[in-house]
């Protein structure tokens, strides 16, 4: 068999194991309509990136709004899926003792509404306030989707193929959002007001999404309803943050962990916001070649690299996983620096790259990393202080990186192309504390707990 043949039968191979067939009988029915509504709702999703509203806002608003409101409002959109990570509490409290199938149909067609809206968004200063909050409240709901799918994955799936599935269904899901995101691009490339007429296309697909969705079963249904509904305590009375605090202070090794990931964080959350003003204002890009750049290739390239990070996650510790992965974003905001100081766009071009083989790591690390240190039982507790912690720096991160542009660009035009310096120091810093955590369990002759980490469960997707 020839390489060509190999490689066309070898793609072949991994088509056929997303078909329903591949799976036990029991299994089919509940993975085929999973799967036909995750091939259809990030269609949706892909109109809600962050990159993808970011560029939109600064093409279509940045005639009539004066651009230091404008960056704002980029460096909020480019932030708002980390910071919607904060209503995640909402939704597990208004969702307790509730149908599950129900209430995520509920928050899906509300994206779709969403979406919609956006798209009348008149091009004035009221209208970049309204496309703004249409996003931000689309992607808070979206936060709900993601947070309690995985309680249908849990009661649907056996551990022992629920890890396969959720890459499976991440995949679908990373690449039908690159399909979307790279076909606004190139229509806005052709015409700017093209905005107008995908959204309302890409809602009326989300619904159809939802409508397939709409006709999953959860297994043990009832059986989990009368177990939410006599815990009571949790309905209406979502976690309370400053509770959570106690978890940072009980266990040192993960505030430890937190610390180097918030700083690690806000060095990525940073880049984007400058990123798409200057593939505007510095680089003229069209849109197709500014998303494709900021969200596109980054997404597309992910579900390619999860499977080569998942196999190291596997057998390590995360603080060991992190020592490692992380300089693989330090690289790429080193190559995007040297690009936009070198106006050099086929660097951009590498560092987009890049940072796709990042985010398969990342999405691995951010999903899974707080199991290496809860107790079984308190999971949650630990993942809801690493959501907050998103949340807060997915809020504030972008918003600094955006306002230090502005600044540096007053000072002296064409500076604040050293913004992205400040958010490689940021990444440099948190890559070298998780470098230095690994070296202390070294010393104090507990390296084993950082080489061999617990069996894990792949990422929801999201």
């Amino acid at each position: 068999m020839s390489p060509l043949q190999l490689a066309i039968d070898k793609v072949g191979r991994a088509i056929a194991s997303f078909h329903p067939r591949t799976l036990p009988l029991l299994l089919r029915a509940h993975y085929g309509r999973e799967l036909g509504a995750w091939c259809l709702l990030p269609l949706m999703l892909g109109a809600l990136e962050g990159g993808v509203v970011a560029v939109i806002a600064k093409t279509v608003f940045s005639a009539s709004v004066h651009p230091r409101w404008l960056n704002l409002a980029v460096a909020i959109l480019v932030g708002s899926p980390a910071f919607a990570n904060v209503a995640s509490f909402l939704w597990a409290a208004a969702s307790h003792g509730r149908p599950k199938i129900r209430f995520l149909v509920a928050l899906q067609v509300t994206v779709a509404v969403c979406v919609a809206l956006i798209a009348v968004a008149p091009a004035t200063p009221i209208g970049l306030l309204g496309f703004t909050a249409g996003v931000v409240v689309a992607r808070m709901c979206w936060t709900g989707v993601v947070a309690l799918r995985s309680t249908v994955w849990r009661a649907n799936y056996p551990r022992r193929v629920r890890a396969s599935l959720a890459g499976k269904l991440a995949t679908v899901q990373a690449l039908a959002m690159t399909l979307a995101a790279a076909g606004i691009g190139l229509a806005m490339t052709a015409d700017e007001g093209a905005f107008r007429l995908l959204f309302p296309v890409a809602a009326v697909v989300g619904l159809a999404g939802a409508w397939v969705y709409s006709g999953l079963g959860v297994r043990g249904h009832r059986a989990l309803l009368r177990a939410e509904r006599a815990d009571g305590g949790m309905r209406g009375s979502p976690i309370n943050p400053l509770k959570l605090r106690w978890v940072l202070l009980e266990d040192s090794l993960f505030r430890r962990y937190m610390t180097c990931t918030f700083i690690f964080g806000a060095g990525n959350l940073m880049v984007t916001g400058p990123l798409v003003i200057m593939l505007n204002d510095r680089f003229g890009m069209p849109p197709l070649t500014a998303i494709l750049i900021v969200s596109a290739i980054p997404t597309l390239l992910m579900p390619l690299s999860i499977p080569l990070w998942s196999r190291l996650l596997d057998r390590v510790h995360v603080v060991r996983f992190r020592s490692i992965h992380s300089w693989s974003f330090v690289l790429s905001t080193g190559l995007l620096l040297w690009g936009v100081l070198a106006v050099e766009p086929t660097l951009l071009w590498l560092g987009a790259i890049v940072k796709g083989f990042a985010y398969g790591g990342g999405v691995l690390a951010w999903n899974l990393g707080h199991h290496d240190f809860a107790p079984a039982q308190r999971a949650s507790q630990y993942m809801g202080v690493h959501m907050m912690l998103t949340g807060i720096r997915g809020l504030l991160a972008p918003v600094i990186g955006v306002s230090l542009y502005e600044i540096l660009e007053a000072l002296d035009a064409g500076s604040g192309a050293w913004t992205l310096a400040l958010c490689l120091a940021l990444t440099v810093i948190g890559a070298s504390g998780f470098v230095a955590m690994r070296h202390a369990a070294h010393g104090r002759g507990s390296e084993a707990h950082f080489a061999d980490g617990p069996p894990i469960q792949p990422p929801a997707a999201g």
